[in-house]
């Protein structure tokens, strides 16, 4: 077993590398659409390529970590990741937006792999520590959207190839992987087989989504996930489409929320040990609200840019806190952070064809009132992230009173 310091380090590592490959594209969104020639709506049918390679990896990683454990599918989901940065640039490169749609794919399919594979790691590590991970996990996502959106702004301003951004990128993210892998132990998450020979039949549990309280937790991450992804996938897009920004100012905004998001989530294990899970979750899903209306309905460019903060300090505990309030039944924990983990990225599936579609009738800016409207229903749906009541076995009965002679 490695060094519980070492463990964390990894996983944080992997999880930095995620991010860093997320923003690297991200930020050149504007220049990879004029490459391809893509409309606002074509954009949100190569995009929607990183939505069905996100479902797939979910789906499929549950099962896989169930038989073999989380270290091979973390280990399979960042190699896609990097291969996936690298066709991205490659197809920007030749101006093949079928090449992009398979690239945002693999990066998709490497992610939802990675993610599931990631966030059952360290909701096995936070029991064990006894202490908050996942927050800090997740920051550590942003904060490689922060340095991977820095280096791309950048390098858009310099008006630098695409292609070599997103290959020297891919080659730094490789470099991390090299590094992490050995820091990850075997097993996590697996489920003990039966020895062989035997020939009695494994008992049939029922689904894990019978629980009500493990489906509105669900429904949290689902909003919480769109209003993150809503970000990911259109904010560049959105300021210089909306507000009227150029590429690089978009480009900065984007990192202006990966920060706030990176902040947020730091910071976000003692405030989630002072005042709970469902508090926390309610105030986020409020402040995400008000962010997104005032980005919206902002009279200036100014205005939106410093609106997004507000946004992303919203968004930025949503999933984390919600997958750590999954994860706390000692029994079935890792089946119910892949099942949480599969809503929120269905928020990835319909997403960006949604907005794409909606931006194309609406404006981007209209579009985004849709994510409003999810998180409202996620401001109310908080209540079940609380910790589930301990059951105390019932004790001997008292003696009665001894009647007087």
């Amino acid at each position: 077993m490695p060094d519980p310091n070492r463990r964390r380090l990894s996983l944080f590592s992997l999880t930095l590398l995620v991010g860093l490959g997320m923003s690297s594209w991200i930020t050149r969104t504007p220049d990879v659409r004029d490459a391809l020639g893509a409309s606002t709506a074509g954009m949100g049918l190569v995009l929607f390529g990183l939505s069905v390679g996100s479902m797939t990896g979910v789906l499929s990683a549950g099962p896989v970590v169930r038989r073999r454990g989380a270290r091979p599918v973390i280990l399979v989901g960042s190699l896609l990741v990097v291969a996936g940065v690298v066709v991205i640039g490659l197809a920007a490169a030749a101006g093949l937006a079928a090449g992009a749609f398979a690239g945002l794919l693999l990066v998709g399919l490497g992610g939802g792999l990675g993610e599931i594979g990631l966030n059952i790691e360290g909701a096995a590590l936070e029991v064990e520590s006894g202490r908050p991970v996942l927050p800090a996990l997740h920051g550590s996502f942003s904060l490689g959207t922060v340095v991977g959106a820095l280096v791309g702004i950048a390098l858009t301003a310099l008006d630098f190839p695409v292609v070599w951004h997103l290959l020297a990128m891919a080659a730094v993210m490789a470099a991390l992987v090299a590094w992490a892998m050995p820091g990850i132990p075997a097993g996590t998450g697996r489920e003990e087989v039966r020895e062989a020979g035997e020939s009695a039949p494994r008992e049939r549990r029922p689904s894990v989504w019978r629980d009500g309280r493990l489906v509105l937790i669900g429904v949290v991450v689902l909003a919480m996930a769109f209003a993150e992804g809503a970000a990911n996938d259109w904010l560049p897009l959105l300021m210089v489409d909306g507000h009227g920004m150029s590429a690089t100012h978009g480009s900065l905004v984007y990192a202006g929320f990966a920060a706030a998001m990176t902040v947020g989530r730091f910071a976000g294990g003692p405030v989630v040990e002072r005042f709970g899970r469902a508090a926390v979750l309610s105030v986020s899903a409020v402040c995400a609200i008000a962010g997104i209306l005032a980005v919206v309905f902002a009279p200036s460019p100014v205005m939106a840019g410093v609106a997004v903060a507000l946004w992303g300090l919203g968004a930025s505990l949503g999933f984390p806190v919600a997958i750590s309030a999954a994860g706390d039944d000692p029994e079935r924990g890792a089946e119910r952070v892949s099942a949480v983990a599969t809503s929120g990225y269905l928020a990835f599936l319909v997403g960006p064809p949604l907005l794409g579609f909606l931006g194309e009738h609406l404006g981007l800016r209209l579009a985004m009132l849709a994510v409003v409207v999810l998180l409202v229903v996620a401001a109310f749906a908080a209540r079940a992230a609380a910790p589930r009541p301990r059951v105390t076995p019932p004790g001997p009965p008292a003696p009665r009173p001894a009647r007087a002679r």
